[in-house]
Order: C-alpha cells, then sequence, then structure tokens
C-alpha cells in the first residue's frame, strides 16, 4: 500500500480506538504505528534496510525501537517535572507568587494577576492541577470585587493553557523539541523556550481582552459574597470580616486586603517560590546562551552545560522543592507526594514514547516526505502544514499532549522538503493543538467545574476562545514565516 494512505489509515484507526471505544491512547498509538508498517509493506522494509525481512517483525521492532529511544530522551525530564508540579502544588508556592504578583500589577486588575499567576505556574505544572491550585483565589476575587468567574475563570485557565502548550518543559511542546531533534533538525531546547514565551506574550495579551469583554457580557456568573465560615481559619475571618465591613462603607478594596487575606496562610516565600519555577528555565537557557560563546570549551562552559541538562535542572529544583517547599513534611509524606507524581507521569511518559514508535515507522516508511512532496508540488504553503495538522490531531480525540506528539512525528521529516523554519513550525504545531477544547477534554471540564459556570456557556465562551486565541496566534507565525527561513 502505498505509504501516505497507509498513515492516514493508521491514524484514523487511532483517533477511532481512542474516541469511540475503551481504549487508552497509548495501546492505540501502538496499534496504529504497527499497523501503519504492515499496510506500508516493502516501503517499510526498505526504509529500514531489512529487506526480505518478516514485515511484521520489522513493523514491531522498529515501533519498539522509536518506543525506547523517545522514553529515553524524555522520560526522565516529564517525571521530575511532575515530581516538581506537586511540591508548587501542594507547598501554597503558586498562591504565594499569586499574591507577589497582585503587589505588582494591582487589585483593580485582579483578572491579570490571576492570569499571569497561570501563565507562570503552568511552565512546569499541567494546567489542570494549575486550575484546581487557583480556582480557589479566583472565586475569592469573584466574590470581593464582584467581577464574573466567567472572565476571571476564563483569564485563569488561559494562563495555564497558553505556556502548557507553548512553553516546555511542559511534556508536550518537549515532546516536539525532543522529536525535531532526533529527526537530525537544528533546533535548541532553550531557544524554543525564549520564542516559546515571546510568542506566548501576544496571546496572553489578546486573552486579557477577549475574557474581559466575555465577564461583561455573561455578569451573572459572580460567586455570593455568603461564606461558609467553617472553611476558614479565624485569623482569615478577621481579615474577611474587615473587608465586609469596607465594602458596606462604600469604600474601594486595596491590595493589602487581599495580601492579608492571603498571607493568613502559611506560605512559603516569594523568592523560594519562584526560585523552584524558574530555575530548571533559567539554567536550560543559560546552557543555550553558553553554547554560542567561547565559554562552551571552557571549564565554567561545561559546568553550566551540564547544569543546564533538561534532567539536572529539573532535578535541582526537584530537590530542592523536597528540602525547602516541604522541609515541615515527614519523611514519608514527601515520599508519598513524589508516588502521586509519578502516578500522573506514568501515562504522559508511555503516551509520549508510543508517539515516538508512530515516527519511527512513519519515518521508516518515507510517508510523510511523500506528503511534503507532493505539498510542496500543489503548491501549499508550507507553514499551514503544520498549523492544520496540529487541528486535525487535536479536534477529534482531546488530547493536546497527543496531538503534539502525534503531529511532530508526522512533520519532522517534512521539515526539509516545507522549507519552514523549524521554530516557527514547531511552535505553529503546539499553537493549533490548542484548539478546540470542549466536551472531549478533560480540562474543558475543570474549566467549566471549577468556574461554577454551566456548560452551555463554558461552550459560548472558553471553547470559542480556545479557537479565537490559536487564530491570532497563527496571524503572527504567518507574517513571521514570511522573514524568517
Amino acid at each position: 500500500m502505498n505509504p501516505v494512505i497507509a498513515m492516514l489509515i493508521g491514524v484514523a484507526v487511532m483517533m477511532a480506538l481512542i474516541i469511540f471505544t475503551r481504549m487508552h491512547a497509548f495501546p492505540s498509538l501502538v496499534i496504529s504505528a504497527i499497523l501503519i508498517g504492515i499496510l506500508s509493506g516493502n516501503a517499510l522494509l526498505t526504509g529500514t534496510g531489512n529487506v526480505g525481512g518478516s514485515l511484521l517483525g520489522v513493523s514491531i521492532s522498529t515501533a519498539t525501537s522509536g518506543f525506547g529511544s523517545t522514553m529515553g530522551s524524555i522520560g526522565i525530564v516529564i517525571g521530575f517535572g511532575c515530581i516538581m508540579g506537586i511540591f508548587l502544588e501542594k507547598s501554597g508556592a503558586a498562591k504565594r507568587m499569586a499574591i507577589s504578583i497582585l503587589k505588582i500589577v494591582g487589585v483593580e486588575r485582579a483578572d491579570v494577576v490571576l492570569g499571569l499567576t497561570g501563565f507562570v505556574v503552568s511552565i512546569p505544572v499541567f494546567c489542570d492541577s494549575g486550575f484546581v491550585i487557583l480556582s480557589s483565589l479566583a472565586k475569592e476575587f469573584s466574590r470581593l470585587t464582584k467581577k464574573s468567574m466567567v472572565g476571571l475563570g476564563g483569564i485563569l485557565g488561559m494562563g495555564l493553557y497558553i505556556t502548557h502548550f507553548m512553553v516546555p518543559p511542559t511534556p508536550g511542546p518537549l515532546a516536539v523539541v525532543s522529536t525535531f531533534q532526533k529527526e537530525g533538525i537544528a533546533i535548541d531546547l532553550g531557544m524554543f523556550i525564549i520564542y516559546g514565551l515571546l510568542i506566548s506574550i501576544p496571546l496572553f495579551v489578546f486573552a486579557v481582552f477577549l475574557f474581559r469583554w466575555y465577564g461583561k457580557k455573561y455578569p451573572d456568573f459572580v460567586v455570593p459574597y455568603e461564606i461558609d465560615r467553617s472553611k476558614y481559619s479565624p485569623a482569615q475571618l478577621v481579615v474577611l470580616d474587615r473587608i465586609d465591613a469596607k465594602m458596606k462603607d462604600g469604600k474601594e478594596l486595596e491590595n493589602k486586603d487581599f495580601e492579608e487575606l492571603l498571607s493568613t496562610e502559611k506560605l512559603p516565600s516569594a523568592a523560594l517560590s519562584f526560585t523552584i519555577l524558574l530555575l530548571p528555565v533559567a539554567l536550560i537557557l543559560m546552557n543555550t546562551i553558553v553554547s554560542q560563546t567561547a565559554l562552551a570549551g571552557n571549564i565554567i562552559g561545561q559546568i553550566i552545560t551540564f547544569l543546564g541538562h533538561p534532567v539536572i535542572a529539573l532535578f535541582i529544583s526537584l530537590v530542592l522543592g523536597a528540602f525547602l517547599l516541604a522541609k515541615e513534611q515527614d519523611n514519608k509524606t514527601v515520599v508519598d507526594m513524589m508516588n502521586e507524581a509519578l502516578k500522573d507521569a506514568g501515562p504522559i511518559c508511555m503516551i509520549t514514547a508510543a508517539g515516538g514508535a508512530l515516527g519511527a515507522v512513519v519515518k521508516a516508511t518515507g510517508a510523510a516526505g511523500m506528503m511534503a512532496d507532493g505539498i510542496v508540488a500543489a503548491g501549499i504553503p508550507g507553514i499551514l502544514v503544520p498549523l492544520l495538522i496540529g487541528t486535525i490531531m487535536r479536534f477529534p480525540q482531546g488530547s493536546g499532549t497527543t496531538a503534539m506528539i502525534t503531529g511532530s512525528a508526522i512533520i519532522a521529516p517534512m521539515l526539509a522538503t516545507l522549507g519552514v523554519n523549524p521554530y516557527i513550525a514547531g511552535l505553529s504545531l503546539c499553537l493549533t493543538t490548542m484548539c478546540p477544547s470542549f466536551l472531549n477534554d478533560s480540562y474543558f471540564h475543570v474549566v467549566t467545574n471549577f468556574s461554577g459556570l454551566d456548560i452551555k456557556t463554558s461552550l459560548k465562551t472558553w471553547s470559542i476562545s480556545t479557537i479565537l486565541v490559536p487564530i491570532f496566534g497563527s496571524i503572527i507565525l504567518v507574517v513571521f514565516n514570511m522573514f524568517i527561513r
């Protein structure tokens, strides 16, 4: 069978298994990879140099080789990242960062405070967990400022969503970079972080104005002022009563009102919280900078290169989290927290590695190269390919991470023919795998339920925004593609 047709059939089978059956994404990806190899026949045997070999055996060995290679390059990073994230979550470091941002931005821009907090927190922490952690803060702001949760919950959700998709070391974009590197494409993780952050800024600004408009359009979703006093500590109740009296007197709330309310909880310092969150990113970026200078060959450069490797950078933050953020917990509690994090890491690692299996088979059959040649021959602009593949991979099955992994396996072998800058191609794929978040996406339900919205309103606001934000970003990347090769 023509390898392109075989690949399309394999991807369709994978999506059907995930969407319509009880099959998990991990076995679905592996089954799809083996099926593509079998259907491709001689193309796979020729591509792997096993002409005359057993087609079934070569299909399986190619898939398992791709699986192992991907797991070896990314598995440890995902595990360390999840452990680091749970320390930030359980210690209250996320709330501490929100207080710090509040002091700078101001209470009158409560939506920006929430969005920026999510924007920062989601770099190492999964957006689902981040929203659960910070939703109580959003509700507090809504209750006290009388602003709609459509706007406040929405911008919190989008702040988390944007960096979850655009900035490593979140597993999806990290897997995209890893897949491109395995294909021999010159792409640096540190530079991808920089470009991901740069493109995320206009996306976030666009989202702020979008959700402010939604908040005004749906003003009724305000958290009632009445509170369940049993859920607050005595110190918090004192602050809440003071705020209540201030509001009854018609006085404007100030930053210190919220700072006092949040500071009644025992939270880690802002310096420690931000250090543990941003240190891995800083180390990776230092490695990127040093590799471009004369320092690369001397002992200082070698030390920075060592510290800036993603495994080491995340391990350092993991250790700081275990011994500083969780310093008041006993050893068993800390180990249990790590076990809880690894339960989340396991499925991600397996799905990511299964995506590597699919990519190895697709590469061996030559399907991606044939598709790229056909696209170029048809005169279709190369930049549209990653933009469209991201959406096509995401729409039916709901998982952005799976969509990024699968999409990168398809796109990586095409890049040389498409003539698209690898950073723009990778960012384009990550961007459009945001689109859309609706009923088949677990994050849709997290945002909806924890914001106190009904599904109909969430579809009209949150789901539409996850289409509009990627469209806005796609325009930016198409313009960049005109000038950057």
